[in-house]
């Protein structure tokens, strides 16, 4: 178990080892996820731009409102899956 800190501005800082475990980067985002009394952060490692391009559009799309829309779809999936760490 790591134990980390809660700044003045609600800020954590990931311990480098975690970082590394979990080929985490500068940038990258982390699911949070709230469960009971459990915060689960799970990193997403692939975003909607990660896509870009690989399909064709006639007409001009939002894709900040797309990339919203995916992020969240994805947060939900992960947070309806079984905790693989419970007991």
């Amino acid at each position: 178990m790591l134990l980390v800190k809660i700044g003045r501005r609600g800020q954590i800082t990931l311990p480098s080892v975690l970082r590394q475990q979990l080929g985490l980067q500068e940038g990258d985002n982390l699911a949070i996820i709230a469960q009971a009394d459990q915060v689960i952060l799970k990193p997403l490692h692939r975003t909607l731009f990660d896509l870009r391009g690989s399909v064709p559009a006639s007409t001009p799309q939002d894709l900040e409102a797309a990339r919203r829309q995916a992020i969240q779809a994805h947060v939900q999936q992960l947070a309806e899956q079984p905790d693989e760490y419970e007991a």
